[in-house]
């Protein structure tokens, strides 16, 4: 034994085996010496009847007095009953963000996590979840320890992802198949929700007890409140209609009507099937919406172009795909080719939904009478067992889509806000309580009331 000074360490003797020089000022702690020079600063104790060994590091990386302060913090652990050596080689096998990444997407996969309204999450989301974290979640965290992220580790990751350091272009495993990555704001609002939700799942399974990403102040995303106005309606039907004799933008310009008629997402558009359509009933029934199971009223213009569609299908996809696709794939890139040389600026399709909505609002309609047609959760009718609808819903989306459909024949309108008149609801409640009493409608009652 002696004092581990600088001294005594640059000139300690090499022998043929390993062996250790413990020091006489602090039981336990010790150096190390090797065969081959190297020597390295070690604690010795004893843990639950064993004996343990803790390396504290080199000596040239540690000196003498440094290695002891460190001695004296871990012989303080261990009096206090922690153990070391296990502690470390538990921070080795820690699980990094990219390995519970991996899980997270295998639970999501599996329907073990849920989503809106407590339901697993659909395959679209799951898809572009994976894409939020291949693209920017785990470039940019995925190496580091999930039980030493911090708060500042998931800021500085939105920031990047704002700052587009992210912005990649990858290909996919689909034939000439491209995945754009852009960052951005909302974007990086996203990721962080995501990351949060990866950390609460990585507290179920008992590996973190707090979630570093809650509380982070995200930014918010671009409010969308761009609508069309009815001069904006005709300019968008026109240049449909001169899109119409080219027959490969026919899909394309077949969604975007639907869109405007109906006020329904993009997604469930393009992914509508013929078994979703209740041409009877007047509305779509949408087993996997974004608000889940959802039945939307369809007004009359809806029913005849989608009854058109009908005559020449071959497939159940409203829109069939091609190279073996099962829905359309082309929109919207094919809308520069339709609305290029228009005066439509900051249009998407979300515009045509916000359109609708507005338009609705502008003719008197309720709010729980719109949310109910473009699917909102506090309006949606979610129900499987639902076969009837209201016939207030049924003449909301006849006027509204009639009244769309007008303008984009450039009708020109002198009245564009009006409520129910009392011959419509005297109309409405005739009807109602001719079914009461068993009688049912006549073709030609249909008709009169779509006509009205």
């Amino acid at each position: 034994m002696a004092k581990l000074t600088k001294r005594f360490v640059d000139a300690v003797e090499i022998r043929d085996k390993d062996y250790v020089v413990w020091d006489d000022e602090l039981p336990g702690f010790g150096l190390r010496v090797f065969a081959s020079g190297k020597r390295s600063y070690v604690i010795q104790y004893r843990s639950a009847g064993r004996s343990r060994r803790y390396a504290i590091g080199l000596h040239g990386v540690w000196t003498p007095e440094t290695a002891r302060k460190e001695a004296r913090v871990q012989l303080g652990k261990v009096a206090q009953g922690e153990n070391p050596t296990e502690e470390r080689q538990l921070n080795r096998n820690a699980m990094t963000v990219k390995q519970l990444a991996d899980q997270y997407i295998k639970a999501m996969e599996a329907g073990l996590i849920l989503g809106k309204g407590g339901r697993p999450k659909r395959p679209s989301t799951i898809e572009v979840n994976i894409g939020q974290i291949h693209g920017h979640i785990v470039p940019l965290i995925g190496k580091r320890r999930v039980q030493e992220l911090t708060k500042a580790d998931v800021t500085k990751m939105m920031n990047d992802v704002i700052a587009g350091k992210t912005k990649a272009v990858r290909k996919t495993g689909k034939k000439r198949g491209k995945s754009i990555l852009r960052g951005g704001r909302g974007t990086a609002s996203k990721c962080v929700g995501l990351t949060g939700s990866m950390l609460t799942y990585a507290i179920s399974l008992g590996l973190i007890e707090h979630n570093v990403a809650h509380g982070i102040r995200k930014p918010k995303d671009q409010v969308r409140d761009r609508r069309l106005t009815e001069e904006e309606y005709r300019i968008f039907g026109k240049a449909l209609e001169a899109a119409s004799d080219d027959p490969e933008l026919a899909a394309t310009i077949a969604i975007t009507r639907l869109l405007a008629l109906t006020g329904c997402r993009r997604g469930e558009i393009i992914s509508l099937k013929w078994s979703d359509v209740d041409f009877e009933n007047s509305c779509l029934r949408l087993s996997d919406s974004k608000e889940g199971a959802s039945v939307r009223p369809i007004g009359l213009p809806v029913i005849e172009l989608l009854e058109e569609l009908q005559e020449t299908a071959t497939t159940e996809a409203v829109f069939p795909g091609t190279r073996g696709a099962e829905f359309f794939g082309s929109f919207p890139n094919q809308w520069p080719k339709i609305f290029s040389g228009s005066e439509l600026p900051d249009f998407t399709a979300h515009v045509l939904r916000h359109s609708f909505a507005s338009l609705a609002n502008d003719l008197g309609f309720t709010e729980s009478t719109i949310a109910a047609l473009v699917g909102h959760s506090t309006g949606s009718i979610t129900s499987k067992y639902i076969h009837t609808l209201d016939t207030v819903l049924i003449m909301a989306a006849d006027t509204i889509a009639g009244y769309i459909q007008g303008l984009l024949d450039g009708a020109e309108f002198k009245q564009t806000a009006y409520a129910f008149d009392r011959t419509s609801r005297k109309a409405a409640l005739s009807q109602f309580l001719q079914k009461a009493m068993g009688e049912s409608e006549s073709e030609g009652q249909v008709s009169s009331r779509r006509a009205a």
